[in-house]
């Protein structure tokens, strides 16, 4: 096992039995005192981010990560299947290991899964996605006061603030970090 000065970003770690993701590694030497690492990472189960300091001789469990490209297909209940478009291999996470990323699926969209031991863990989605508005209640005559914003029912179930002149049927693009609108699709 490598020793915690050879921990680098982006790698995933087992601490405390469950999978880590680093985030940033920090190496100090405080005055006259031994050397440490400053370890943030997030728990890949949970999504809790912590800071961690490890001595510089600790040993640290290295887990081995695999990240492709899925399609997503369908959702059946509390499970959503995806598909590998290589291997047409059908692999289904559950809405709880999924998180927010729910509202931001459709049928055919790409998504990023990081793959620790074999076991899908997490789902990166791309920065934004073009949604399709099924419900939105018409402006109001003479509303036109800057950046005056309407609710949106979007076609994952997600609601979002609109401007006025977007209507019920438009794609839209949607931030999906903070889900936001960005433009017309």
């Amino acid at each position: 096992m490598p020793a915690a000065n050879d921990i680098r970003k982006g790698q995933v770690i087992k601490y405390n039995g469950e999978p880590h993701l680093v985030m940033e590694t920090q190496h100090r030497t405080p005055g006259n005192l031994r050397a440490f690492v400053q370890i943030k990472m997030r728990n890949l189960r949970y999504g809790k981010a912590l800071d961690q300091r490890f001595a510089s001789t600790d040993s640290i469990e290295v887990l081995q990560t695999d990240r492709r490209t899925l399609e997503f297909s369908y959702a059946d209940r509390e499970t959503y299947a995806f598909m590998d478009p290589e291997s047409y291999e059908q692999i289904e996470i559950s809405a709880q290991q999924l998180g927010d990323v729910v509202n931001y699926l459709t049928a055919g969209g790409k998504v990023d899964v990081l793959f620790v031991d074999e076991k899908p863990l997490t789902v990166e989605l791309p920065s934004a996605v073009a949604l399709k508005i099924i419900e939105s209640p018409e402006g109001i005559k003479g509303d036109t006061a800057s950046n005056v914003q309407k609710p949106a029912k979007l076609e994952t179930g997600l609601t979002i603030q609109v401007p006025l002149f977007v209507k019920e049927g438009e794609l839209v693009r949607v931030n999906t970090s903070d889900g936001t609108y960005l433009g017309r699709a």
